[in-house]
């Protein structure tokens, strides 16, 4: 040891030079592999392997019976994918009302189940909020429940006779048979206008398969209650989210932000967003996968109905694989889905991206 130096200096230089001749050795590699294989393991056979099969069902004739690598399936290109996204017929119809569905989900719930965490994660990081940890507990709570449980009391909330129409009633107004109404909310605010039907640019001019009027119909009146469901049950967790980024916030930057006479509203544009647009991505990405890929609340609470205003692409792939037993159609849909939410991902990582780089301009 060279005269000055303490002994973590002495064990800093050593680390450097290790570093430096060669990173890990050999041995530490060997172990760092064996005890991550039981997890790549497992991520190989329940993972990698399905989407493989999948892949191979998607472009194949496979009709569920017999092993679909073994004679029982025969190569059929780009078929499935065809009668989804090019012909004219039942499965780009049932396809495209799917996507139409779900983008409305997407663009109702995303922002508003975002909005609300940070609301609430902003309430409660404040240090003079009296009972924040019952206040904690009764906003996650929805989002730990079983979202079967949940589904089906919201079917007795939303039913002819349950309590949200009761409640209405009592209010001197007549609820909606909320399950069987088809209607879409934009319609029927077009309808109170005075607007009965779908004008002549808008009835005969469309995109792949659906009209622009039907484009333009909004969520239906049965989606809405599946919109309420996600909010209510997602809003928790990602509370938590923002509540942790905002912990991690420097006192100080707050109380410089306070000193410089900043409204609340100018702090949280101007310094908390900018701090917590990490979590932000994080939250935005989640909610964009889950909501693309909701199937669970569909499946227990309508079944795509009413008229298929509630079909979604996670549920048509398995009712077109399991129900009508078009395994390459339904395998076909996923890997559409799995497209589109990568290719809405990378948008979103990069107009967040660009307004950072402007915001640090």
């Amino acid at each position: 040891m060279t005269a000055g130096s303490s002994p973590a200096d002495s064990a800093v230089r050593r680390s450097r030079r290790r570093h430096r001749g060669g990173g890990i050795r050999g041995h530490e590699a060997a172990a760092g592999w064996l005890f991550t294989a039981p997890a790549v393991l497992l991520l190989v056979l329940f993972l990698v392997v399905p989407i493989l099969m999948a892949a191979w069902v998607s472009v194949s004739d496979w009709t569920g019976q017999g092993n679909p690598f073994s004679g029982a399936a025969h190569y059929v290109g780009t078929k499935n994918y065809s009668a989804l996204l090019t012909r004219d017929g039942l499965a780009r119809e049932d396809l495209m009302a799917s996507l139409r569905n779900t983008l409305y989900y997407v663009l109702l719930v995303v922002p508003t189940q975002t909005a609300l965490a940070l609301f609430l994660a902003v309430v409660l990081n404040r240090r003079r909020l009296a009972g924040r940890g019952l206040f904690r507990t009764a906003y996650y709570f929805p989002s730990v429940t079983s979202s079967v449980a949940i589904s089906v009391v919201f079917l007795f909330l939303f039913g002819g006779a349950g309590v949200v129409n009761t409640l209405l009633s009592d209010l001197g107004a007549n609820g909606p048979t909320w399950f069987a109404d088809s209607n879409g909310l934009i319609h029927l605010l077009l309808d109170k206008l005075g607007v009965h039907s779908a004008p002549a640019v808008l009835a005969n001019y469309g995109l792949l398969g659906q009209s622009w009027w039907d484009w333009l119909s909004g969520p239906s009146v049965a989606m809405t209650v599946l919109i309420m469901l996600a909010v209510w049950t997602t809003s928790g967790t990602f509370m938590l989210m923002f509540l942790a980024a905002l912990q991690n916030i420097p006192a100080e930057v707050e109380e410089a932000a306070l000193i410089d006479g900043t409204s609340p509203w100018q702090r949280l544009r101007m310094v908390t967003l900018p701090l917590v647009r990490p979590t932000l991505f994080l939250v935005l990405t989640l909610g964009l996968i889950a909501t693309w890929q909701v199937f669970d609340q569909v499946y227990i609470m309508s079944q795509g109905n009413p008229a298929k205003t509630t079909l979604t692409p996670a549920y048509l792939s398995y009712a077109v694989s399991f129900n009508d037993q078009q395994w390459g159609q339904g395998a076909a849909i996923a890997f559409i889905l799995f497209a589109i939410i990568v290719v809405l991902t990378v948008l979103q990582r990069f107009v967040l991206r660009t307004r950072e780089a402007v915001a640090d301009e």
